[in-house]
């Protein structure tokens, strides 16, 4: 028996399920840093800690009979793939949350027919693209593009996109953001998750038994839209404002300092004070914080003109788009990691050839490839002529992927401890990578910003 079980926001709540079930799953709680556990109520049960989102696409393959996480990640995935051998078979009543489509107060339009009315192509962002898009069809938008990204949704809108789908724990919370809610996509909790073959042939009766019977709480589901009112629009940002976006998450920390060297002031980056949307003391530039993992492709659609984010995701989105118009002004010095390829220590190859080796001798049906970082890895595939291999997305844990669930792994590494500390070994080094400052050149030769850009490298570059 299999299980897959969440990290971040669900994992605390869901150790508590367990315990009250009595499973036994030691070691699930967040002092551990094992991906792997074991039962001491059943042996012949193994568990695996994912994040959230990966969880549903593993159980709907096959790796895994049961999984706990969010039905808004199940939903994700059915949105696209309806067809998939996944069964929910029931809540829990806790890991509350609900999915809006959201506007900005400061859009001037109230409802989602005004935004389809007023713009030509609705821009729509969100961490859940699959059901984005089925939004869009549903509310019948003549033309629309969806935009994926990684989180912080809440602050692209109105600049940056038009409508947002994102998930919060309260409506009350969208007023913090300025933003105003159009429409309840659904309601979210914990559920219990099963492959359909697994349910079928492994006995899972026993341990069913224990999940079902745990009594939740019952939670009112009724979200009621309030009257949507938007402000009096603001007027626009100037054709010459600088747009730059810093990055939130492990990254915050050392680029506050680099740019408290750099001697460039903003107020609400870090800290209690912090706030998606900090205050620069430079005339002419307006600052955002997003995910550093989304800022190639928002430089490269022109939402910002300059960003800070790793070498290793401007690597990857130029895998993707060697033509893109994204290019790096400056490397910073900060954030160093190795992108690297890992192996389980238990396997007998030290190369990318010694992989292939394996494939030839029938020792491996195939290559299967674990990475956030997808373009990296299918060019690094190709490169290395791994011809029978299968790239599989993550979104983070992908040290738990290794060896049941993928056989090679492209990931950063700062030290190599938690490398170690998962008897991962590393076969090849793909990048050095820190912190760079990147630019879009449509901007760079734009003759309003050109000043105002050049300041804020020169900046920057005496703090490097």
């Amino acid at each position: 028996m299999r299980l897959a079980l969440p990290k971040g926001r669900l994992m605390q709540e869901t150790a508590a399920l367990l315990e009250e079930a009595s499973v036994g799953m030691d070691g699930y709680d967040g002092r551990s840093r094992s991906y792997t556990l074991k039962s001491s109520t059943f042996p012949e049960l193994s568990a695996r800690v994912f994040q959230e989102r990966d969880i549903p696409i593993q159980v709907a393959i096959g790796n895994y009979d049961l999984g706990i996480c969010g039905q808004d990640w199940v939903e994700e995935l059915m949105a696209k793939y309806p067809s998939e051998d996944l069964i929910l078979l029931r809540h829990f009543g806790y890991g509350r949350c609900d999915l809006f489509a959201v506007a900005s107060i400061d859009a001037g339009v109230s409802s989602i027919d005004g935004i389809d009315k007023r713009f030509d192509r609705v821009r729509i962002v969100s961490e859940y693209q699959n059901l984005a898009e089925t939004f869009a069809l549903k509310q019948r938008l003549r033309r629309f593009s969806v935009f994926p990204i990684y989180g912080g949704g809440e602050v692209y809108p109105p600049e940056s996109a038009d409508i947002a789908l994102i998930a919060e724990p309260s409506i009350d919370n969208l007023s913090r953001y300025d933003l105003m809610p159009l429409a309840h996509i659904m309601s979210s909790r914990a559920c219990l998750i099963a492959n359909r073959k697994g349910l079928a042939m492994a006995d899972l009766s026993q341990l069913l038994s224990c999940l079902q019977e745990v009594e939740v709480a019952s939670e009112e589901e009724t979200v009621s839209i309030p009257a949507a009112r938007s402000r009096r629009k603001k007027v626009p940002a100037k054709d010459g404002m600088v747009r730059l976006a810093i990055p939130d998450g492990h990254l915050s920390q050392a680029a506050a300092a680099f740019l408290e060297r750099a001697k460039v002031n903003i107020r609400g980056y870090v800290g209690k004070e912090a706030t998606r949307r900090p205050v620069i003391d430079l005339p002419g530039v307006t600052v955002k914080v997003i995910r550093p993992q989304d800022m190639p492709l928002q430089v490269a659609n022109d939402n910002f003109d300059l960003a800070i984010t790793g070498e290793d995701w401007l690597r990857d989105h130029l895998c993707r788009f060697p033509a893109s118009p994204v290019e790096k002004l400056l490397t910073l010095g900060f954030g160093a990691v190795k992108l690297v390829a890992v192996v389980s220590e238990g396997m007998a190859a030290s190369s990318a050839s010694d992989l292939k080796d394996m494939v030839r001798r029938g020792l491996l049906p195939r290559i299967r490839v674990a990475s956030e970082y997808v373009n990296i890895a299918d060019k690094y595939a190709f490169d290395n002529h791994l011809e029978r291999c299968k790239i599989i997305p993550t979104w983070g844990a992908s040290e738990a992927f290794i060896p049941d669930d993928a056989d090679l792994l492209i990931e950063n590494t700062e030290t190599g401890e938690t490398l170690k500390r998962h008897r991962l070994k590393v076969i090849d080094t793909i990048l050095d990578s820190s912190a760079c400052l990147i630019g879009h050149r449509g901007a760079l030769a734009h003759r309003s910003k050109k000043d105002t850009m050049e300041h804020i490298v020169s900046m920057m570059k005496r703090a490097c």
